[in-house]
């Protein structure tokens, strides 16, 4: 046992290694990943014996794996968004958002949770946090009860944010077939999705009694959210899951709104703005409104078609794909990269379409995109190192013990900590795809030494995700940037801190139970 626990202390090494260097050290989160892939080749190496070439193509695997096809939609989706900052586009959604309601609770569940879903399906990375946040904060909410507000929101789509990154790589590296990962995904979550918007309304609200007269909105928002969730993720797989889910909650929700507005109710004076919408703002045409919306609809509309729910179109496009042994120590670990029919690739051709669309000049085009990889440069070194120390883990072992360690304490009570790992690694890493590549395949290799049904356990790593992104340090400090709050990053945690092990337990509690029946 001693043995045991020794090479799970040793294996584990580049995980603490990740807190300490980020909660502790408070250093960025491409420097610790560098680290934590030193850390984890020599921990290879001297453990479990590793050879250097294995590692070197182990580790070369990894940052294949990052380039494509995770840095490239993460590149496409910031880009996409980015170019519709310029363009002016945004001011343009922001103000559609904001006109149709003066009740800052039902402001907070079309923009905290509608359109921040959607903006954590098309791009994620913050931009979920930071925007609606900021525009809540606008609208005459406390900074402190924006961010709060938009934390809660933001946990429960990082699974399948940024077109689906996290979900997807996840069954690539456990091989787990994405669109029956993505039903038990969406299953799990759903109790905590319809959740949130009762939880966001409570928050802004300062308490229960401001859920009077909010119940069925709230309800509608959250329920439309869940059930989209589910048959996105049945029927097309892991990338479209947020979109479609967002998209439906915030025209379902924006109709109740109107509804609620033209039937005469009466908003309370302590949830009322003070000024529904910007009288001085310019009104824009039906056409500059579709034009706002454009690349978005291009995205939604494009992915769509080119999903498995057309297999003429998906056929042939998924055609156009190469198949590459990168690791040396194993000649059937095999890479398949899709060229055509990849996200990444789409999303950039729609985001150029929708500039045109929106009158941008290509010169001004190649501009955002220079900015956006400058913008995302740490973040596509993080995920190279974090992919690479992953890669290097799973083939040496390392992923191996730590399982072993797991089971042989826990046994058949492992599933109570399965979703516990999954919010650690968000909590230190701030990414869900971090959080899956490092323990996705320790929930894979736990399942099969149970006995346990695999994908069940695979994707309660996603579902703890969804608590761990609310504690994460770097969401958080997003979040604070983006309502001019630098330094109050411990008081958001402090507040924060209930909601997410709130959370976190009952997640435990669903996943233990589901494992005994499944």
């Amino acid at each position: 046992m001693l043995e045991l626990f020794g090479m799970f202390v040793l294996a584990l090494a580049p995980i603490i290694w990740l807190v300490i260097a980020l909660c502790g050290l408070h250093m960025e989160a491409y420097l610790a990943s560098i680290g934590a892939l030193v850390v984890a080749a020599v921990c290879a190496a001297l453990g479990w014996g590793m050879t250097p070439v294995n590692m070197a193509t182990a580790a070369l695997e990894g940052f294949a794996m990052a380039l494509w096809p995770i840095v490239i939609v993460i590149i496409a989706a910031v880009f996409t968004y980015n170019l519709t900052v310029h363009t002016g586009a945004m001011e343009t959604i922001k103000r559609m958002l904001c006109s149709v309601s003066a009740d800052r609770r039902v402001l907070t569940l079309l923009i905290g949770w509608c359109f921040g879903g959607f903006l954590e399906g098309m791009a994620g990375f913050g931009t979920a946090v930071a925007i609606p946040a900021s525009m809540l904060m606008a609208l005459g909410i406390s900074p402190v009860t924006s961010i709060l507000a938009c934390l809660v929101a933001n946990g429960v789509p990082t699974m399948f944010g940024s077109i689906g990154i996290p979900t997807t790589t996840l069954a690539s590296i456990t091989g787990i077939d994405v669109v029956e990962l993505s039903t038990v995904q969406a299953i799990q979550v759903f109790p905590f999705v319809i959740a949130c918007p009762i939880l966001m309304v409570a928050l802004v609200g300062h308490g229960p009694k401001a859920l009077r007269g909010m119940l069925p909105i709230s309800l509608v928002s959250g329920v439309s959210f869940a059930a989209c969730l589910l048959a996105a993720g049945h029927f097309i797989g892991g990338e479209l899951p947020d979109v479609v889910a967002s998209v439906v909650s915030l025209v379902l929700t924006f109709a109740y709104a109107l509804r609620m507005h033209k039937s005469g109710v009466e908003v309370p004076e302590e949830y009322r703005l003070v000024a529904s919408a910007d009288d001085e703002a310019p009104q824009e045409s039906l056409a500059d409104k579709l034009r706002a919306w454009a690349p978005f609809a291009l995205i939604f509309a494009v992915l769509l078609l080119t999903s498995k729910l057309v297999p003429f179109v998906n056929g042939p496009l998924s055609a156009v794909k190469s198949t590459v042994n990168i690791y040396a120590g194993d000649p059937t670990a095999t890479l398949t990269f899709s060229w055509v029919n990849t996200p990444g690739v789409l999303i950039f051709i729609c985001g150029i379409v929708g500039g045109v669309i929106q009158h941008c000049p290509p010169r001004e085009m190649l501009g955002v995109l220079g900015a956006t990889c400058k913008q995302m440069s740490k973040t596509i070194v993080t995920m190279l190192g974090v992919l690479a120390c992953a890669k290097i883990m799973g083939y040496s072992g390392m992923i191996a013990s730590i399982s072993a360690f797991f089971v042989g304490t826990l046994g058949g009570l492992y599933p109570l900590v399965a979703p516990l790992l999954g919010a650690l690694g968000t909590f230190v890493t701030g990414s869900g795809t971090s959080s899956e590549v490092l323990f996705g395949n320790v929930q894979l290799h736990a399942a099969q030494s149970i006995g346990a049904n695999e994908t069940w356990l695979v994707a309660s790593n996603s579902l703890g995700v969804s608590a761990g992104k609310m504690l994460s340090p770097q969401n958080i400090a997003i979040g604070c940037a983006a309502c001019g709050l630098t330094g109050k990053d411990g008081e958001i945690l402090g507040k924060i801190a209930p909601y997410a092990f709130a959370f976190a337990v009952v997640m435990a509690l669903i996943v233990y139970a589901g494992s005994l029946v499944l």
